[in-house]
């Protein structure tokens, strides 16, 4: 049976628990695979199908969590740059909540059933999961770093992207398969965006 209550004090807590995930997985992402030569993009970012995954599950809870997590571990905790430009920093995170709320938008409104009981599934989860928003959430991102880092863009963009998107065809699929109907039992499961 999926949760349908309102949100509680339960959610408050599970946001901060996944805020600390996200932000110490996207701190070993960024400390453990840099691309050497441009700033704080990562070769292997293996926070944002963690992300995604959160977000998927627990809805907007888990893009609150993916935002703070960028924003911290990968963006303030990491570089100078964004350090001494936290307006700049600010901007830049979005891009992880793009890489977000794009398949959660997307896989809410086109009701795919998270849990891939169909090929159609696959299809939207690959499609707003893997690589529109990796390639919103890399062209945002470089384009922001950029503001404040030289950085060779396309170079940038193209690591970024082709990072995320082989991770995310990895990891999300099975991971979604595997593990959505145990969390769709739990009461932190969220059905639409709040609850």
């Amino acid at each position: 049976m999926k949760n349908t209550r309102p949100p509680n004090y339960s959610f408050v807590i599970l946001t901060l628990i996944l805020i600390v995930i996200d932000t110490i997985l996207a701190w070993i992402s960024s400390t453990i695979f840099p691309a050497l030569g441009f700033g704080v993009i990562s070769l292997v970012y293996i926070a944002v199908p963690v992300m995604i995954l959160f977000t998927l599950w627990y809805g907007a809870y888990g893009a609150i969590a993916a935002y703070a997590g960028t924003l911290a571990g990968s963006g303030l905790m990491i570089s100078e740059t964004l350090a001494q430009h936290p307006d700049v920093a600010i901007l830049w995170a979005l891009a992880g909540l793009f890489q977000v709320l794009i398949p959660l938008a997307a896989i809410r409104s086109f009701g795919v059933d998270v849990s891939m009981k169909n090929p159609r599934d696959y299809t939207y989860v690959i499609l707003f999961g893997v690589i529109i928003n990796n390639l919103i959430g890399a062209a945002w991102g470089v384009w922001t770093l950029s503001l404040v880092e030289t950085v060779n863009i396309g170079d940038a963009f193209w690591i970024w992207f082709i990072g995320n998107a082989v991770l995310c065809i990895l990891i999300l699929p099975l991971a979604l398969k595997l593990f959505t109907p145990k969390m769709e039992r739990t009461r932190l499961y969220v059905k639409n965006y709040w609850y």
